[in-house]
């Protein structure tokens, strides 16, 4: 029987993941479980930097971005000895399984110890890039896409009143969800994304083709993948004579309080975790599908995740 179960946050913080960290040990308490946080992600597992969580230890953080466990990448964990060192800890513990919360590398660790170790694992998607299969949405996406939302509109009223063309670069380094959702949100003339790549002269012709029809301002979302912003403003400015300003939103976007939609997606998720848990059912992650939650095996989750972004990229281009 389970009687004790483990949770971590590992990789990029997402806001969400305290939401999803309380709904675990909250939900597991109610099971009559005990619940260990482990602190740093894998790194905190092979340190043992654990702690038992209760009810009062999870109190007031739905509201809060970041996560009160901490994350660290940890090279360590890569090597067949830190995971043995991890697999000894966890045993020690008497840890009998494990929720961890993250993305695409949080996950492959997870796969080794359940395929090589035989630790008992479940997944929550907790990362801002919405990378992950089997889910339509993760943890943190949301909240990040209405912060780059919001400054954007403030960088929209700049460019209006100034005449100038903004490049905007947001996070997202093989997914270009991040940009392809707040570049329509925004009102966008152009984005930039890893999925569909981008033609210089075009965008020319477009910028130069506004100018004839009196519009001066313009706003091009380009996500870290795909280029580089300041290099795309340089080029613009250099090729067109128009001033082109550059903005790096960068880590804001990880950062804070969750949206709504994420405190609920990370409760029901947490939660939904806790149950497979409890039905044996590992080596899956919970997921978010059509508005219902279910599960999929870890390595279908880590596989390369194709998003909607041809119909979202013409209609920005129909709508200039």
């Amino acid at each position: 029987m389970i009687k004790r179960i483990g949770v971590l946050t590992s990789g990029g913080d997402a806001p969400g993941m305290n939401a999803a960290i309380r709904s675990v040990v909250r939900y597991g308490l109610h099971h009559k479980l005990e619940v260990i946080g482990i602190l740093r992600g894998y790194a905190g597992l092979i340190d043992e930097e654990m702690k038992p969580l209760d009810h009062r230890s999870v109190a007031g953080i739905i509201n809060r971005g970041g996560t009160i466990l901490g994350s660290a990448r940890c090279d360590e964990f890569v090597t067949e000895e830190g995971q043995r060192h991890a697999v000894e800890v966890l045993k020690r513990n008497k840890v009998d399984a494990l929720v961890v919360i993250g993305g695409d590398g949080t996950y492959r660790g997870a796969i080794e110890l359940w395929e090589r170790w035989h630790i008992p694992c479940v997944g929550v998607p907790g990362t801002i890039d919405n990378d992950l299969n089997g889910t339509d949405i993760t943890i943190g996406a949301d909240t990040a896409i209405n912060t780059a939302l919001e400054a954007i509109d403030k960088i929209q009223d700049s460019a209006t009143s100034m005449d100038r063309i903004f490049v905007v670069e947001v996070m997202g380094r093989e997914c270009g969800y991040i940009a392809i959702q707040v570049a329509l949100a925004a009102g966008a003339e152009e984005v930039l994304v890893p999925e569909l790549g981008y033609d210089l002269e075009e965008m020319l012709r477009d910028i130069e083709e506004g100018r004839r029809r009196g519009k001066f301002s313009w706003i091009i979302v380009v996500a870290e993948g795909a280029a580089k912003g300041e290099e795309i403003a340089k080029k613009i400015t250099e090729l067109t004579g128009s001033e082109t300003k550059a903005d790096i939103l960068g880590h804001i976007q990880r950062g804070g309080n969750p949206t709504a939609w994420d405190r609920i997606l990370a409760t029901r998720l947490g939660a939904a975790a806790v149950d497979l848990i409890l039905k044996n059912e590992f080596g899956k992650v919970v997921v978010s599908k059509d508005g219902m939650i279910n599960a999929v095996d870890l390595r279908l989750a880590v596989g390369k995740k194709r998003i909607e972004a041809d119909s979202y990229y013409q209609l920005i281009r129909d709508l200039i």
